[in-house]
C-alpha cells in the first residue's frame, strides 16, 4: 500500500495553531512520513475531494468565531450545496486551541469536526481541546491525543520496513541553509525591510505601517504597583481606519541587552550579512525577513528569544548538543517521564529561550546557524484593544498597555516583551515609529441610536468602552452605561475626568467600584448585583447589550453568576431559565466579552 501524502492545515490568529502544525510536520518527517503543512486560507479548498489524510490544526477567537487565516475556509465548508459524500475519502482528525474562560471553548474545532462528518469524513479520533487554563499548558490535552494519532494513522498507512522511523536523539534536517555573504551587500538589509512609512493599502502584517509615537504616557499613580501607559500613535501617512471593538496589532523587537548577549552565547557576528536557501523545494520564505539580511536583524525582529520554550525547543536542542553532560539533562527534559521537571524548570518560572541557552552554554556555542529558524519561534505581534474613536481624535490611535513585570524564583523579574519595549520609547528623545496594523476585534456595538449598551471593564479592560463611548457620544447615541473598577481612585483610574464631564452632559452613567478603599473588597459584579433592578430594565425591556472585557481569571466567571443572580431574583426566572436566559443572550450576541490570560 502506498502511504499517502499527511496534510496539515491550520488557522491561527496569534501563531499558535501554527506552531502545532509545523511540530506535526516534523513528526510525521520523523515517522518517514511525506508532509504538507499549509494555513488554511492558504489551501485551495476544493482540492479537499481529493486529500486522503487531513489533520486540522484551529483556533477559536472571540465570540466562537474563526481566525482571520481561516474565514474564506469557513465560509467555503458550511456551504450549503455541498454533497454528504463529498470528503467520503478523507480520514481526518481535528486539533483545537482554545481558552476555557470563554463561553464558546474550542467552538470552532468542535462546529469543524461535526461539519467534516457531515461531508463523509472519517474521523481518525475525537476533537482534541487544548486549554489555554490548564496548569500544563494546552500540551496536557496534545500529548496524548498526539500519541493516539500517531498509533491510528501507523495503523491505518503502514510505513515501508525499509524506511525506518529516525531515532529522536537525530537532528531532522533543517528547512534552510544560511549562506554567509563575504561582502556587505549594496543595499542595506534595513533598506528591504518594511521600515517605511508610507501609506500601506491596507497595512498588514507582511506591510505593517510605522508609526509614530506622539505620547507615552503613565496613567497610573506614583504609589501604584503596575506601570499603566497611555500611548498615541500618528496614523495620518497611512490608510488605517477602525471603528469601536476594533483591536491594533504591533509587532515588538528584543532588546539591544538581549540581542547582544544571544550573538555572544551562540558565537555570531551581530553585522554579517545572509541569504537563507530552502533545502527543498516548496518551503515557503519566512515572512517579513528581507533578502539578504543581518545576523542583528534576525535577532531583533524575528527570532523570539524572550518567550518560554515549548518541549519541541529542548528535543532539537538536545539533538544539536554535543556536551555529554548538558545532552543528558536536555533529553530527560524532552522525555514523556521528565515533563514535570521540565515544567518546575521552564514552565512555571517563565525561563526564557535566552536564560536556558545561558544554562547551557556549551551546547548553545555549537547550534548551526541553519538551525535557528527551526529552533527559536518568530516573534508574533501582540494585539491591544484601540482605546480611542477616530471621531475623537482624528489621525490618532491610542492603546492603553499594563507594562508586564512580575516576579518569580528566578533572580531577574520577569518583563512582557512587547509592553516593556513599548514603555521604553520616548518620543521626546526622537521620532520613534512602530510597526502595527489593525483588525476587527470579538465586540460588535449597536448601530441603533435607542439601544443601550452596559460595560463592564475593570482595570484596563475599560479600554474597548472608551473607544466605543466617544463613538456614541459623537453620534448622538444615549443609554451608555460603564461599570469600570480599580484599586483606588487615586492612583488607576483611568481617564476620570474624561467619564465625569461625559456624565454631567448627560451622555454616560458611570458606576465605579474601588476594591481597596475599604475593609471589605468591591468589586463590579458587586456594583451589579446592587443595581439590579436597573440591569434587568435595561436587557429585558429595553434590548440593551452587554459586554465584557478584562482578565479572564476570575472576573468573567464572577459577573456572569452576577447576572444569573439577577435574572433569579428580579426577573423571578427559575435556574434553568437564567441560564436560558443568558446563553439566548450570548447566541444573540447581546452578551459579548473579550478576555485575556
Amino acid at each position: 500500500m502506498q502511504v499517502p501524502q499527511l496534510l496539515v492545515l491550520f488557522g491561527s490568529q496569534t501563531g499558535t495553531a501554527q506552531d502545532e502544525a509545523e511540530r506535526l510536520g516534523r513528526e510525521a518527517r520523523r515517522r518517514r512520513l511525506g508532509c504538507r503543512v499549509q494555513a488554511l486560507d492558504s489551501y485551495a479548498v476544493a482540492n479537499l475531494i481529493r486529500e486522503p489524510l487531513v489533520v486540522f490544526v484551529c483556533a477559536t477567537t472571540g465570540q466562537g468565531d474563526p481566525p482571520d487565516n481561516m474565514k474564506n475556509f469557513w465560509r467555503f465548508i458550511f456551504r450549503k450545496s455541498l454533497l454528504s459524500t463529498s470528503l467520503c475519502q478523507m480520514d481526518f482528525a481535528v486539533l483545537g486551541l482554545g481558552d476555557s474562560s470563554y463561553a464558546k471553548f474550542n467552538f470552532v474545532a468542535k462546529k469543524l469536526h461535526r461539519r467534516l462528518l457531515q461531508l463523509g469524513g472519517s474521523a481518525l479520533l475525537p476533537p482534541c481541546l487544548g486549554d489555554d487554563q490548564h496548569e500544563l499548558g494546552p500540551d496536557a490535552a496534545i500529548d496524548p491525543w498526539l500519541g493516539d494519532l500517531w498509533k491510528k494513522i501507523l495503523g491505518l498507512y503502514p510505513v515501508p520496513l525499509d524506511f525506518p522511523e529516525i531515532p529522536h536523539g537525530v537532528p531532522l534536517p533543517s528547512k534552510f541553509i544560511f549562506q554567509f555573504l563575504e561582502e556587505v551587500p549594496s543595499v542595506g538589509a534595513e533598506e528591504l525591510t518594511i521600515a517605511s512609512s508610507a501609506p500601506q493599502r491596507p497595512p498588514s502584517e507582511l506591510q505593517p505601517f510605522l508609526a509614530p509615537v506622539v505620547t507615552n504616557q503613565r496613567v497610573t499613580g506614583p504609589q501604584h504597583f503596575q506601570d499603566v501607559r497611555l500611548i498615541e500613535f500618528d496614523i495620518t501617512d497611512s490608510s488605517i481606519s477602525f471603528a469601536a471593538g476594533d483591536v491594533v496589532l504591533i509587532m515588538p523587537s528584543n532588546s539591544e541587552t538581549h540581542i547582544q548577549q544571544f550573538c555572544q552565547l551562540l558565537c555570531l557576528d551581530p553585522n554579517q550579512f545572509f541569504v537563507l536557501k530552502a533545502r527543498e523545494p516548496g518551503v515557503p520564505y519566512p515572512p517579513g525577513l528581507p533578502q539578504p539580511c543581518t545576523v542583528w536583524h534576525l535577532v531583533s525582529q524575528y527570532l523570539d528569544i524572550a518567550s518560554v520554550p515549548r518541549r519541541s525547543f529542548f528535543e532539537l536542542l538536545a539533538c544539536l548538543s554535543q556536551h555529554g553532560l548538558e545532552r543528558e539533562k536536555l533529553l530527560e527534559f524532552s522525555s514523556a517521564r521528565g515533563q514535570e521537571e521540565l515544567w518546575e524548570y521552564c514552565n512555571r518560572p517563565r525561563r526564557t529561550i535566552l536564560e536556558v541557552l545561558c544554562d547551557f552554554p556549551h551546547t548553545a556555542a555549537a547550534i548551526p546557524p541553519d538551525y535557528l529558524l527551526d529552533l527559536i519561534p518568530r516573534i508574533r505581534p501582540r494585539a491591544f484593544s484601540i482605546a480611542s474613536s477616530l471621531l475623537a481624535h482624528p489621525r490618532r490611535l491610542q492603546i492603553l498597555v499594563a507594562v508586564v513585570q512580575y516576579q518569580t524564583r528566578l533572580k531577574e523579574p520577569r518583563r512582557g516583551l512587547c509592553s516593556s519595549w513599548l514603555a521604553s520609547l520616548n518620543p521626546e528623545q526622537g521620532l520613534v515609529r512602530v510597526p502595527l496594523w489593525v483588525r476587527p476585534g470579538s465586540l460588535v456595538f449597536p448601530e441603533t441610536p435607542n439601544t443601550p449598551i452596559i460595560m463592564v471593564g475593570p482595570g484596563t479592560g475599560v479600554a474597548p468602552f472608551r473607544a466605543a463611548i466617544q463613538e456614541r457620544v459623537a453620534h448622538g447615541q444615549t443609554g451608555n452605561f460603564l461599570f469600570f473598577g480599580c484599586r483606588q481612585r487615586d492612583q488607576d483610574f483611568y481617564w476620570q475626568t474624561e467619564w465625569q464631564e461625559l456624565e454631567k452632559k448627560g451622555c454616560l452613567t458611570l458606576v465605579t467600584a474601588f476594591s481597596r478603599e475599604q475593609e471589605q473588597k468591591v468589586y463590579v459584579q458587586h456594583r451589579l448585583r446592587e443595581l439590579g433592578p436597573l440591569v434587568w430594565e435595561l436587557l429585558d425591556r429595553r434590548g440593551a447589550y452587554f459586554y465584557l472585557a478584562g482578565n479572564a481569571k476570575y472576573m468573567p466567571t464572577d459577573v456572569a453568576e452576577a447576572l444569573t443572580s439577577i435574572f433569579q431574583e428580579i426577573g423571578q426566572l427559575s435556574n434553568p431559565d437564567a441560564a436560558v436566559y443568558l446563553a439566548r443572550l450570548q447566541q444573540t450576541l447581546r452578551f459579548q466579552t473579550e478576555t485575556w490570560a
